[in-house]
């Protein structure tokens, strides 16, 4: 069998790659810190997405799509979270369709207890960054991952 000469791939495959498999590595290191913890880090999402959202809460629809990865079943992981004491679900009183979810405080307290170990592991992974590097990074992986939008929807975005 003959092997056709070796081309060098496109760039864009070359950056696809890399981020893809940045991605993989990083998501893989948090999900064993908060695995050492009990929780999963689909777990750690939603509460974390939880707690962002105060005391208003946020229906399941809401929750689904600010997760960093898709479930088939939000609901179904919501109740498993309020099984376990970390969630309250509540039907709103303006609409009992709808069921509002809050982060309960033993949720809060299980996220305050990860807070440093997950702030202490993102510096770890980031280390061999400067603060320009750092800024460039998240800059270009912006404009990638979100075109078109403004710097003022991509910070709020992230803060969500």
């Amino acid at each position: 069998m003959s092997h056709s000469p070796t081309r060098a791939a496109p760039p864009e495959q070359i950056a696809f790659l890399a981020v893809v498999l940045a991605g993989q590595r990083l998501l893989a290191q948090a999900a064993e810190r908060v695995r050492s913890r009990g929780l999963t880090e689909t777990q750690y999402n939603v509460l974390r997405i939880l707690r962002g959202a105060g005391a208003a809460g946020l229906d399941c629809g809401e929750v689904g799509e600010r997760m960093l990865t898709r479930v088939p079943d939000v609901t179904r992981l919501l109740d498993r979270l309020a099984a376990a004491g970390w969630v309250e679900r509540v039907r709103a009183a303006e609409d009992r369709r709808r069921v509002v979810n809050r982060i309960t405080d033993e949720g809060r307290a299980l996220l305050a207890r990860l807070d440093r170990p997950v702030r202490d592991l993102h510096r770890a992974q980031f280390a061999d960054l400067d603060g320009e590097e750092l800024a460039t990074l998240i800059r270009l992986l912006e404009r990638v991952a979100l075109p078109g939008d403004t710097r003022e929807t991509r910070t709020t975005r992230r803060n969500r």
